[in-house]
């Protein structure tokens, strides 16, 4: 292996031979996986393949050589053993020799060289590593080699660097074809440590997993020394705006948002995320931006996730706020048009449009707006768009950016090797994309709402007083159901200034907010003539003006958002049956009960939905239950505090006890599309209290 001079740019070489397995088989693959993918400068989030040769045993007990590779859809970064596709090299190898195969060819014959059962498909670009003769092959996405690669010199510039240590291979979708070209590149030419692939990455190989790994590292150094040398002074042709102060573009965010989030909503709603990190701001506030952003993508994996172009909002601060919302929803429309020409002028006879909303937005002064079907789905949009800026800001120091054609875009993005990758996902759940604020979910009913919501997809916004306990539930949803799937915010509901300020971190945090359950309380009780102002007007305050503040500020955001939405109130057995000592409690019950039926009205024409849900005697993870409340029930039924529980059960007719999780799976229906023909609805969860029935 010919050696280089170390540079300065060298990525950071993070092999540890303490910590590297001593075999060179899988798990050696699996270790170097891991260590390029845990830095995304060289490959991309789900992007990259990698493979090993090695000798197994058959079920047969008889030697066969093995090609490991990356399974379809799979990040290196996280990968595991289980997460590679063998295949029997013996029967891949003599593909080579074929004049031409399909893609469907490709595919029915590589799954039926299968070594082993119950792995994942082989990706897509296994050829290339069956083809190229070397134990350990890796294929990278590098910022630096993409830089140049995505430049009208490319091959020149490569020569420069690598003289004839290095082929270039034009661009051409990955397949049989290109694969075939790769490996005669190699075969051919003993002395290669590495081959280009034009608008698309890196491949480079070692006879160890370990010098594999550092020849790949040291090509991409080279490269990202040269781009060094002629790094601009003024990427991007320096800035045209200047970002706004974080004080005001909170504001601008928080009101567009929900717009631009409203108008992307496909089938299923979206989830956005945002960056202003200064390497997103540069490019965002500079005069290069608005043509450069709409050349095309920097490399085809990205295509799936970011779509071929962002969409850029004609808007300057200067402009203020009206402006922004007014170019945000006529921004997206545009888009929309112009993805549907795009689709139609490259489609193929049975292809499915996807939704024709953006991906990516991009606002100058503001940052960067991503949006997925969930929050993973915007982080990795967002991941890929940060590695094409970077990508752009060489290609721009060289001599200019190209990119994919529209055509050859289209074939990636509709490639049905790629929506296979797709179709490896679960279906989407009920909730899939919807975002939930729940009052009062740091314990008890709340909690459990909550917890349900999530498990059907719902991205979580818990708001509670308690704000530890608040950041324990969303840290607990999050741990069960992946990536910023809970988020947490401190709430006074009887604080006008908190509430509005919750929903606008949940437009910062998901965008916006889908459903919202009304479920925060206190409870108190005691004789009228033992009523204090101060009970009577604190169960006001909280029960009737709280649900109040909530509601009005769900309506001004979902009539923002305009996708409809669903409020649910967490109203009590006491909102229709009279309460004994319980005035105060009973007449604010009463009160939510009435303002849900009346907002189902005022919501009706706006597709929001009102409904309300009727619990009794929850004793079960109640914070409310743990005070006073438990006593002076107990006092009014001239019983034992501890025999509580059982008196709530005896009185219903179906002489049961009511759990948090059973209002939870009311909630839940309510709050679903199985709800969507029901409003101003009210379902009673009290095991059957007569005096309770609703008339």
């Amino acid at each position: 292996m010919t050696t280089q001079p170390q540079t300065e740019t060298l990525p950071v070489n993070r092999w540890n031979d303490a910590e590297a397995p001593t075999s060179d088989g899988l798990a050696s693959l699996t270790y170097r996986s891991r260590l390029l993918g845990s830095d995304r400068t060289l490959v991309n989030i789900y992007g990259g393949n990698t493979s090993t040769k090695s000798v197994e045993k058959d079920h047969l007990g008889r030697d066969v050589t093995v090609l490991w590779v990356k399974g379809s859809g799979s990040d290196v970064a996280s990968i595991t053993e289980k997460g590679f596709a063998g295949l029997k090299l013996d029967e891949v190898t003599p593909l080579f020799d074929r004049a031409a195969m399909s893609d469907e060819e490709m595919t029915a014959y590589l799954d039926r060289t299968a070594f082993e059962v119950g792995r994942p498909r082989q990706s897509i670009e296994t050829l290339l590593h069956a083809f190229v003769p070397a134990k350990h092959v890796d294929h990278t996405h590098p910022d630096a080699i993409i830089g140049i690669a995505c430049t009208p010199t490319g091959p020149d510039i490569m020569r420069e660097i690598y003289g004839e240590r290095a082929a270039w291979v034009d661009y051409i979708r990955p397949g049989f074809t290109l694969s075939q070209q790769i490996g005669a590149a190699v075969r051919d030419n003993p002395q290669l440590e590495a081959v280009v692939m034009g608008k698309h990455g890196l491949v480079t190989w070692g006879d160890t997993s370990k010098e594999s790994y550092e020849r790949t590292l040291r090509i991409i150094g080279e490269a990202q020394t040269y781009l060094d040398a002629h790094r601009e002074a003024q990427p991007f042709g320096g800035a045209a705006v200047q970002s706004v102060p974080e004080s005001e573009r909170e504001a601008l965010l928080a009101r567009v948002l929900p717009i631009l989030r409203g108008a992307m909503k496909g089938a299923r709603p979206v989830i956005l995320s945002l960056d202003s990190s200064p390497e997103v701001m540069e490019f965002v506030n500079s005069h290069a931006a608005a043509t450069l952003s709409q050349v095309g993508a920097a490399c085809p994996d990205h295509l799936v996730h970011t779509k071929r172009v962002p969409m850029y909002l004609n808007w300057t601060p200067e402009q203020g706020m009206e402006a922004l919302v007014a170019e945000a929803a006529a921004g997206v429309a545009r888009f929309k048009a112009e993805y549907e020409a795009y689709f139609n002028e490259n489609k193929s006879d049975g292809d499915v449009m996807f939704t024709p909303s953006p991906r990516v937005v991009l606002i100058p002064g503001l940052g960067m707006v991503n949006s997925g079907p969930d929050a993973m789905g915007a982080e990795v949009s967002r991941q890929l768009y940060i590695r094409a800026i970077q990508v752009m800001k060489s290609s721009s120091s060289l001599g200019g950016f190209v990119s994919l054609s529209a055509a050859e875009s289209y074939a990636i993005e509709y490639w049905p090797l790629e929506l296979y990758k797709l179709s490896l996902k679960p279906a989407p759940k009920a909730l899939e994309g919807h975002i939930a604020l729940v009052t009062g979910a740091a314990s008890g009913i709340g909690r459990a709402i909550a917890t349900r919501l999530s498990a059907e997809g719902a991205h979580i916004l818990i708001a509670d007083l308690n704000a530890d306990g608040g950041k324990t539930v969303a840290d607990d949803l999050t741990a069960l159901r992946g990536f910023r799937r809970a988020g947490s915010v401190s709430m006074n509901v009887t604080e006008e200034g908190q509430v509005q300020a919750a929903f606008r971190h949940a437009a910062l945090t998901y965008g916006g907010v889908d459903i919202v359950v009304n479920n925060a309380g206190i409870a108190s009780s005691a004789p009228i003539e033992e009523t204090s102002l101060e009970m009577w007007n604190r169960n006001q305050s909280i029960l009737s003006t709280g649900y109040f503040l909530v509601a009005k500020e769900a309506f001004i955001m979902m009539k923002r958002q305009a996708t409809g939405g669903n409020l649910v109130f967490i109203g009590s057995k006491n909102s229709v049956a009279a309460g004994k000592n319980a005035a105060a409690y009973s007449t604010a019950k009463a009160a939510e009960l009435h303002l849900a039926r009346c907002l189902a009205e005022e919501g009706g024409a706006a597709g929001i939905r009102v409904n309300s849900v009727l619990p009794d005697g929850i004793l079960a993870g109640s914070s409310i239950w743990d005070g006073k409340w438990r006593a002076e029930r107990a006092a009014t039924y001239g019983i034992d505090p501890d025999k509580l529980e059982e008196f709530y059960r005896n009185r219903t007719t179906l002489k049961v006890n009511v759990l948090p999780e059973d209002i939870a799976e009311a909630t839940f229906w309510l709050a679903s599309p199985a709800a969507a023909k029901t409003t101003g609805g009210v379902i009673t969860v009290d095991g059957g209290v007569p005096t309770a029935y609703v008339r």
